[in-house]
């Protein structure tokens, strides 16, 4: 009850209820303000800097929504967007008494016999957890990241409070369901719920790591495992300049352009190639490693939060974003339908020019000045006006795609995203779609092929008897769909089986197969 207390008080004094129109402000509240009226800050105070207070005054699970709220770009007004990406886990640290009582606890022994040293003296604190550094006993230097006490029922407390004020919020007003608040909401609690599982952030770090084996591009801390569990988790400790000490990284001569142009190689190798990526780049998570200055690497921490895309929504992302860098703009909306993001009775030529009407204008400016970030969101906001349901997996890529565009333009003003990113994504589907590799992807998924391929006739001729209306044509074409699909089943287990020349077969099977299938749908 104090805590709903809190959230009233807080709300009135920074008069929360005025980010709504007025036609749709909550009637009870302003018969709330009557009865237990508030001292409120000034009324010229603007809009997002209000909001941004209220969360800094709720506390850290508050402010760390505010974080995820700020990404929520395509949803929020400019200004409070901008507002809330100023919120900072600045969080004064947990006693650590506290620190060593959970570690020992967790780990089940005291803390001398799996650490030789251990500083009581947090290297940082936020909102989820606390970092102290540490030697094992082989005098190795290591990280020991500590849950906060509490910290999952604070959360869940604060979590029921959220989704209530969301199930107001969109019940309340016709903005507040633009804003799609319940969806916001729960999306927040899959992420911060995945923090609190130190393990999970360990596993995640550990599979990073397996994607840059030689740590050319980006190193990740390796994991220590014997001492990691759920509330604890123990890692490489690094050494590094924070990527933001652009002043340090000057000093130390490291090429400033190169380190840029990696980043975004980074990013598009992690969504593209391996479809695993960090999703919380911002910089207190990247270092850099300048003992080379002429050939520097990243160093990546907190891999708590990752995205990772299905092979439908890669195919469709990197196709709608050529469409929209050669401004065809009804491809973009024909994908969009295909692909299930907005509704199939979309008005396609209505979507295209609302989709131009946006675009364009960006498109007459230098490519140097057009922000690869914002087009995406600016896509995605377009198609929120045409009921795009919340896609969380590209929310979190949005938001990668923003922190990294923005820590390489910080580093490198004249970094153009857009050169690096067309010839990437027209390589990646060249390559993705070429026939060694649909031949590869075939090979690899040979033992469920050679499950499926024996029922394959018979499930073709049921599908024809089936459909009433074509019988005639249908058993006309069933002398032709037998061999062909009995060809594609043997041509591919030839290729299958073959250790060499097994490409031949396979796509001669694959041609059987389409060609079968084409029939029946003729």
């Amino acid at each position: 009850m104090s805590r709903v207390v809190t959230l009233y008080r807080t709300v009135a004094r920074y008069r929360l209820d005025q980010l709504l129109p007025p036609n749709q402000r909550p009637r009870l509240f302003s018969l709330l303000l009557r009865i237990f009226p508030v001292l409120s800050v000034p009324s010229t105070t603007p809009r997002g800097e209000r909001l941004r207070r209220a969360l800094e005054d709720l506390g850290p699970v508050f402010i760390k929504f505010g974080q995820l709220l700020s990404t929520r770009r395509d949803l929020l007004p400019h200004d409070i967007a901008d507002e809330l990406a100023l919120l900072q886990d600045q969080v004064a640290p947990f006693p650590a008494k506290e620190a060593i009582q959970r570690i020992e606890q967790a780990l089940g022994k005291p803390l001398s016999e799996c650490f030789s040293e251990f500083d009581a003296n947090p290297l940082a604190a936020a909102s989820v957890a606390q970092v102290h550094s540490a030697q094992l006993t082989d005098g190795r230097d290591v990280v020991v990241k500590v849950l906060r006490p509490g910290i999952e029922k604070t959360i869940d407390q604060d979590l029921k409070l959220l989704k209530h004020a969301a199930r107001l919020l969109a019940g309340w007003s016709r903005s507040g369901r633009r804003l799609r608040p319940v969806e916001v909401v729960n999306e927040y609690d899959r992420i911060i719920h995945g923090e609190l599982d130190l393990q999970r952030e360990a596993a995640n770090a550990s599979q990073l790591r397996r994607h840059f084996p030689t740590g050319d591009l980006v190193y990740v801390p390796e994991v220590h495992w014997p001492l990691t569990c759920k509330q604890v988790m123990v890692s490489e400790r690094i050494y590094g300049t924070p990527v933001s000490d652009i002043e340090t990284l000057q000093k130390k001569q490291v090429d400033i352009k190169l380190l840029a142009e990696r980043g975004v190689e980074i990013f598009f190798t992690q969504v593209f190639r391996d479809s695993f990526f960090h999703a919380d780049m911002h910089p207190g998570n990247i270092f850099v490693d300048c003992t080379r200055p002429e050939d520097p690497r990243y160093i990546a921490v907190d891999c708590a939060i990752v995205g990772q895309l299905d092979e439908q929504d890669l195919y469709y992302l990197a196709r709608n974003l050529l469409a929209i860098f050669q401004q065809d703009y009804r491809l973009c909306a024909k994908l969009h339908i295909e692909c299930g993001w907005v509704p199939a009775e979309t008005p396609i030529a209505e979507f295209e020019t609302a989709l131009r009407t946006l675009c364009e204008p960006v498109f007459e400016r230098p490519l140097s000045d057009i922000s690869f970030g914002h087009m995406l969101v600016t896509l995605f906001r377009t198609a929120g006006q045409f009921d795009m349901q919340v896609q969380p997996q590209l929310v979190l890529l949005q938001k990668t795609l923003l922190n990294i565009e923005g820590l390489g333009r910080q580093l490198y003003p004249d970094l153009n995203l857009w050169d690096t990113a067309k010839p990437f994504l027209e390589s990646w589907l060249a390559d993705r779609y070429s026939l060694p590799t649909v031949a590869q992807r075939l090979q690899q998924e040979a033992p469920a092929i050679l499950e499926t391929l024996p029922l394959l006739p018979d499930l073709l001729i049921s599908r024809l008897r089936q459909t009433p209306t074509h019988v005639a044509r249908g058993r006309q074409q069933t002398a032709w769909l037998l061999p062909l699909t009995t060809l594609g089943a043997l041509a591919l287990g030839a290729g299958i089986a073959s250790a060499q020349g097994g490409t031949a077969w396979l796509l001669l099977g694959a041609g059987c197969l389409l060609s079968a299938l084409f029939m029946r749908h003729r």
